[in-house]
């Protein structure tokens, strides 16, 4: 780019060997920053990928048929029930096992049985309400906020105690 502008670099510059404009050093091997930092990544990248295959070669049994077969992750193993005879005890067996994983989600207000779907507000007392009982006061909430409070600012301004100096 620099040949095509007749541009003339100073003595103690040298243009980047990438020919990307920039000044380059002897230090960075006659390349700008950007193309030197390009480049260290570059080696990096070969060096870790070559490092890989290294191990990995000298890790695998030395087999003719299929070498890279010892490499290989073992598949994840799936948790299947036991099959006996008995079809309708192994379908209840899976089924009381998926209800403890997932806990059941509630649907209605605990005040007022109302329906809430989507648009239910839960209580730091743990428990679900309907917009109109989502204030703690019109649910009779028995969470404790001022003991919270008291914790949080507790937490946030520990006390400080300096030592005790001799007065002169």
């Amino acid at each position: 780019m620099a040949e095509e502008h007749r541009f003339q670099a100073q003595e103690g510059h040298r243009l980047c060997a990438n020919n990307c404009g920039f000044f380059g050093s002897t230090a960075t091997m006659n390349l700008c920053s950007k193309c030197y930092r390009d480049h260290c990544l570059k080696e990096q990248q070969q060096a870790s990928i070559k490092t890989t295959v290294e191990n990995s070669l000298s890790a695998s049994p030395p087999s003719s048929s299929a070498p890279f077969l010892g490499s290989l992750p073992d598949p994840p193993a799936l948790a299947l029930p036991e099959v006996n005879g008995d079809k309708d005890a192994d379908v209840a067996v899976v089924v009381e096992q998926q209800q403890q994983q997932q806990p059941p989600q509630p649907n209605r207000c605990s005040v007022c049985r109302k329906r809430i779907g989507l648009t239910g507000f839960k209580c730091r007392c743990g428990t679900i309400f309907c917009g109109t009982h989502r204030y703690p006061e019109k649910h009779g909430c028995s969470f404790d906020f001022k003991k919270v409070g008291r914790e949080e600012i507790a937490r946030a301004n520990p006390l400080i105690k300096a030592e005790k100096l001799e007065k002169i």
